[in-house]
């Protein structure tokens, strides 16, 4: 009880402590624009060091004029349509099913059917029924296994690609190794090695950021036809004067082990392999090849991720023979830990996958802004244990689309602690540095969370 002026009032113990809560958050908040500060390390909001997205990307001028002079002097029919329909069936194709998992599959079938024959046939079950019980199980694994149909990439199916995926694959690929040229400005790379080259458009995105350094392609793939395209892009109308130079081309992989490149890129190519097997010996090949950086982008579907995941968990856990390096792997991006993926984990798995915008391949006069959605995976090598972190923060990464809304914004987040986190950043609890870099974010980018707000009350949770 206290007086005040000629009135009295009876003090409340519980406004007492909400106004000490309040006053302790406000110091918070005041010695949080401090750190803060040291995140954004001088640079605006609108480009923090965490944003890595890309605006609108369009196509080197000099790949789409031949892109567009290749495909006119090849008059493919009904191009437009066919070009749709490609698109299509890869972004839906699945992995092919395992001869493991057929077999588990088939002796529970097996054992459904013979208890359902026991229930109506008291006399035992005779070799005919047994017959008839294995030709239902091959009929219902015929009518509920997915059937993989091979691509075989001939001079045909190579232009229809070409109007397909040659715009969507550049953005792709540029978008995921603008995350190394982001975040790693000193990193020059003098050699590339693209597994599943196919058109080339890796080389093209890796020649738009390190043109200046690189001075060796080697392309891998299969398909001679596509080689000689990729070729032909590359050279336009200048037949002996390519726009990149040290460009070859092979069929096969190089068979030394102990040849390594800068930067190893596989894009849209495991996927194309058929087996688990085939997969993990290629990703285990890629990866002695690595000297710096190991770069895998699929598309953004739950097969496209989960091969991913097959790559992650096979380079950090599994150990090599006979090893010609010995520096360890390390997550670059997206992920910001090494643990199990969490959207892996959740009951109804959704893929992790990320958008970058981008003009299609003028097949009419004009040209189509559109969306590309993918999945991607960068391994560094790490030649000294992980160092103990000095900074007030752990990094995190937008996962969704940021959702802008007054005084606060939306931002789902994975986190380093291998969780997913859904969060309402405002200036009052976050301060208006964190503030104004989600607002600033996008899906993809990359935020920091104070370990500050961790002893806080999660009320922003939702």
């Amino acid at each position: 009880m206290y007086l005040l002026g000629s009135r009295m009032y009876v003090k409340c113990s519980r406004c007492h402590m909400a106004l000490c809560l309040k006053e302790a958050q406000r110091c918070q908040s005041s010695a949080a624009p401090l750190e803060q500060a040291d995140f954004l390390k001088g640079a605006p909001h609108r480009k923090h060091p965490g944003v890595t997205n890309l605006k609108t990307v369009r196509l080197p001028e000099q790949l789409q004029v031949a892109a567009q002079s290749v495909l006119k002097r090849a008059e493919v029919k009904s191009l437009t349509e066919r070009a749709h329909k490609l698109s299509n069936f890869l972004w839906s194709r699945k992995r092919a099913t395992e001869t493991s998992q057929l077999r588990e599959k088939a002796i529970l079938l097996e054992k459904t059917f013979l208890e359902q024959e026991r229930d109506t046939h008291t006399d035992a079950i005779d070799h005919k029924l047994e017959a008839q019980i294995r030709k239902r199980v091959l009929s219902e694994l015929r009518r509920t296994t997915y059937n993989r149909t091979p691509l075989r990439y001939d001079e045909d199916l190579g232009l229809v690609y070409m109007a397909a995926r040659l715009a969507g694959g550049y953005a792709a690929v540029l978008r995921a190794l603008n995350e190394i040229k982001k975040r790693d400005p000193l990193f020059a790379p003098y050699s590339l090695l693209d597994f599943g080259s196919g058109l080339g458009t890796c080389s093209w995105a890796s020649h738009t950021l390190w043109g200046d350094s690189l001075k060796e392609y080697v392309c891998v793939d299969s398909s001679g036809d596509m080689n000689t395209l990729a070729e032909q892009l590359l050279r336009g109308s200048e037949v002996d004067n390519p726009v990149i130079k040290q460009v070859y081309f092979r069929q096969f992989l190089p068979v030394s082990p102990t040849v390594q490149f800068d930067l190893v890129i596989a894009a849209f190519s495991l996927s194309e392999l058929a087996t688990l097997d085939e997969r993990l010996n290629v990703i285990f090949t890629l990866w002695r090849k690595t000297n710096s950086y190991l770069v895998l982008v699929e598309n953004g579907t739950k097969d496209g991720h989960q091969i991913l995941m097959e790559a992650r968990d096979t380079i950090l856990k599994r150990e090599e023979e006979v090893k010609h390096d010995l520096r360890r792997p390390s997550i670059f991006a997206p992920c910001t830990h090494e643990l199990p993926c969490p959207k892996l984990i959740k009951h109804h798995v959704v893929p992790c996958n990320f958008s970058q915008f981008y003009y299609s391949l003028p097949l009419s006069r004009s040209q189509e802004r559109q969306q590309e959605k993918f999945s991607y995976l960068i391994i560094s090598r790490s030649a000294e244990e992980k160092a103990q972190k000095t900074e007030h923060w752990d990094m995190t990464r937008l996962i969704a689309k940021v959702h802008r809304r007054p005084r606060h914004v939306q931002c789902q987040l994975c986190c380093a602690n291998g969780e997913l986190k859904q969060l309402a950043v405002t200036a009052h609890r976050h301060g208006k540095d964190m503030y104004r870099c989600a607002r600033n974010s996008d899906w993809g980018d990359m935020l920091p969370m104070f370990h500050a707000e961790d002893d806080t009350k999660h009320d922003e949770m939702q």
